[in-house]
């Protein structure tokens, strides 16, 4: 059985009635609307993070849901569906987990408009059903994802990454939706209580290893769906070039950034900076700062009681290194 498929056995049945909740969020009278929102909806990834809500929802409490969890998991999505879209016309990409992006089959208008209208589907999900502090865990999530990426946009510029900014980048850009989706699931099912912040916590540090995870794909021989040098191409600082530049000669250093400010176009020197960052330690670093990320997420799961909920988020933590695109 396939890793994902043992991870969401325990939560089968929620998965299929929140699928079925999930279409009718997205509901409009307008026919082009709905006949997007269908294109959107038969081409779902793996789901990750409706899952993080079930589990963590249902290892807090017994191993029950409420509706609120049900909210919780569509709005999640909805958002994460959203950014996706726009993030899809910011980068001017065509493509999305193999199939064509929205911006590529409607145009970029209508796929702006498309994620405001999910977004505001999602919100008023919220609104509707007097949800408002999840909808609080939410915005903050939105607001820190836009923070995370203008903060990138602006050191790339610069190519002046110390860790602790990169840190902040990965904690904001990625690590937040997961965080929202772990709270979420605690605060739909044990609102106000100390296990909301502490599942933040515990998806926050999940967060952080994937994101050093997917880092580390850009140094891969493996097919992972991008092509590796992609994020040297389009000038990210990743955690193993941020390591070997604050550790080498003044004289490699200039010749790296020289490199990635303007050369990264050139497959060869491309090559090239991989290689030197692969040979002056930059991947074995950020291979252990994301296994320390991991372990402290799996400590914060110690203190609840065994249970199936509790073995698939222990399994969803060690997927999110293990795999493989």
């Amino acid at each position: 059985m396939k890793i994902t498929e043992q991870i969401k056995q325990p939560i089968a049945y929620e998965m299929d009635l929140f699928e079925q909740k999930f279409q009718l969020s997205m509901a409009s009278k307008v026919a082009l609307l709905n006949r997007i929102t269908h294109y959107i909806v038969n081409r779902k990834g793996k789901q990750m993070r409706p899952m993080f809500v079930f589990l963590v929802a249902k290892m807090l409490n017994d191993g029950e849901v409420s509706e609120r969890t049900y909210r919780g998991a569509s709005v999640i999505e909805l958002i994460h569906t959203a950014t996706l879209v726009h993030d899809d016309v910011v980068d001017d990409s065509n493509r999305r987990r193999g199939f064509f992006s929205i911006n590529a089959l409607w145009k970029n208008k209508i796929a702006v408009l498309i994620g405001d209208y999910l977004l505001s589907k999602g919100l008023l999900l919220s609104i509707d059903n007097n949800d408002f502090d999840l909808l609080k865990i939410i915005s903050v999530a939105v607001r820190e994802m836009s923070e995370g990426e203008l903060l990138q946009i602006e050191k790339a510029r610069q190519l002046d990454i110390t860790e602790a900014v990169y840190y902040d980048i990965i904690r904001q850009k990625t690590a937040t939706l997961i965080a929202a989706c772990c709270s979420l699931g605690a605060a739909s099912v044990k609102p106000n209580s100390p296990e909301v912040d502490t599942m933040r916590k515990f998806g926050e540090l999940i967060g952080m290893a994937f994101q050093i995870k997917d880092d580390l794909f850009d140094y891969g021989e493996e097919k992972i769906g991008k092509p590796t040098g992609i994020d040297i191409k389009e000038q990210k600082m990743t955690l193993p070039l941020i390591y070997v530049l604050n550790n080498c000669s003044k004289k490699e250093k200039s010749w790296l950034i020289n490199s990635v400010k303007n050369h990264n176009k050139d497959k060869k020197r491309v090559k090239e900076v991989i290689a030197f960052v692969k040979s002056n330690g930059g991947l074995d670093y950020a291979v252990k700062k994301m296994k320390d990320f991991q372990q402290e997420a799996l400590d914060l799961l110690h203190n609840y009681p065994e249970s199936p909920f509790k073995a698939s988020l222990k399994l969803m933590v060690n997927y999110v290194i293990d795999r493989k695109k």
